[in-house]
């Protein structure tokens, strides 16, 4: 395959399939507690991360993720202590943090078409480097999101109960914070961090049309995201197309078919079901 001839190429599809395990890991968590567009306003926060990056020529990967990281902190303190309400703040973070990377990378001698690539994704951006960090990145991610998916799971349902039980509520929300901010950076080389939320969204909405338990919604979401990121990139090379925005219309392409799938799913299990149902009263009724 002449895709795989070109070095660029071999580390954009590792970053797409990095992308494709990371994003609906911490995406099914998100949905699952109504905060579907936090990764927008950590992708808006994560610019002024990217910006410092590129003035002090350091890894603009590592710097947007102490940024985004600091970012969603932030968020999760204030919204937990009641001091603004959650929407505010995310507000805050969608336009402080892209007015706060435009202004330092303009007072640091650059121009805003720098940050195009980690925008709407580049996959001439990646570099080995790159690679190196989001495959590091990403470990942590699938270590939080799987290795605690029973506290988490649990927080996100019904944060009351969790406390009764014992669980450290507030630490597991920050948790939940941090790895979605982390999440942010390791997609923005590939799909861009204005559009990294919709992979965190979308292929775990998909999922659920056609899944009923965490765990098929979850493994789901995760071959649907890396399919589509990886999909999108190829298609990036082959037909010169922006590679952010392919993935994400792929994605809610397959959204759309799931949903078209889910109505005569829905009515076979409710037919099975009534079939179950009468068998079972039939069966009461002789004995």
């Amino acid at each position: 395959m002449d895709i795989l001839d070109y070095a660029f190429m071999q580390r954009a599809l590792i970053a797409a399939a990095l992308v494709g395990v990371t994003a609906p890991a911490i995406g099914t968590y998100l949905v699952q507690r109504r905060q579907a567009l936090m990764g927008d306003g950590l992708g808006h926060v994560a610019m002024t991360g990217v910006a410092l990056g590129f003035v002090l020529q350091s890894s603009p990967v590592w710097m947007a993720t102490l940024v985004a990281v600091v970012g969603a902190v932030g968020m999760e303190l204030i919204r937990a202590r009641g001091r603004t309400s959650g929407d505010v703040a995310l507000a805050m973070l969608f336009y402080g943090g892209l007015a706060g990377g435009v202004m330092i990378i303009n007072l640091g001698g650059g121009q805003t078409a720098s940050l195009l690539g980690s925008m709407f994704g580049s996959i001439t951006t990646v570099a080995a480097e790159d690679v190196t960090a989001m495959a590091i990145l990403a470990a942590f991610v699938l270590a939080v999101a799987i290795g605690l998916r029973r506290q988490l799971f649990a927080v996100c349902q019904d944060e009351e109960f969790a406390r009764v039980t014992g669980l450290p509520v507030r630490a597991l929300n920050l948790l939940i914070a941090v790895t979605a901010a982390v999440t942010v950076t390791v997609a923005m080389r590939i799909v861009g961090l204005l559009l990294v939320s919709a992979m965190l969204v979308i292929p775990v909405a998909a999922a659920q049309r056609l899944t009923r338990s965490f765990a098929a919604t979850l493994g789901l979401a995760m071959a649907i995201s890396v399919t589509v990121s990886l999909t999108g990139t190829a298609a990036t090379y082959y037909i010169n197309v922006p590679s952010g925005a392919t993935i994400v219309l792929l994605a809610i392409g397959v959204f759309m078919v799931m949903t078209a799938l889910a109505a005569p799913l829905a009515r076979r299990r409710a037919r099975a079901t009534a079939t179950a149902e009468e068998v079972c009263t039939r069966d009461d009724v002789k004995v």
